[in-house]
């Protein structure tokens, strides 16, 4: 099972690195006057911690230590498509990090984890990504302006 442990720790990192982005990119929404957007990204740190938390809580179940200071490097993105590619590039390296974790559950019969996994998978993909390949298709769509207005 440490193996597993190990790769929840590794998935833990992705959530964590992806509160602090969608923490500080919420912020910087609100500061910049897009309410609409602050709050879409707020609810997304929102659902990040609590996908954190099922990992920390399933990491003690294992009887491992959850690593509360690993994380991935932020992106230097300036303005809102760099920050929702950003997003985005995020949310598709969770999901690929995601499913060959669940083949590692798959391999060691730990159903109960690989059922928890496909839950978060199926939110980071169906929900995460997917509304923010929305934004970036409305923003070549409508164009940036008429986008940004639509998010005040």
């Amino acid at each position: 099972m440490s193996q597993v442990v190990n790769t929840l720790n590794g998935l833990l990192a992705w959530e964590l690195t992806s509160i602090d982005q969608y923490t500080a990119h919420s912020e910087q929404y609100a500061d910049w006057g897009f309410n609409k957007l602050y709050e879409r990204i707020s609810h997304e740190a929102d659902d990040e911690r609590g996908h954190a938390k099922l990992l920390i809580e399933r990491i003690l179940y294992l009887e491992g230590k959850p690593d509360m200071e690993s994380r991935h490097a932020l992106p230097n993105a300036d303005n809102v498509p760099e920050m929702l590619s950003a997003d985005l590039d995020l949310e598709r390296k969770n999901a690929t990090a995601l499913k060959a974790a669940i083949e590692l559950c798959e391999q060691h019969k730990d159903f109960v984890t690989r059922d928890m996994l496909v839950g978060i998978l199926k939110d980071t993909e169906e929900d995460h990504a997917y509304w923010l390949r929305q934004q970036l298709g409305l923003i070549n769509r409508l164009g940036l302006e008429r986008y940004l207005q639509a998010m005040m």
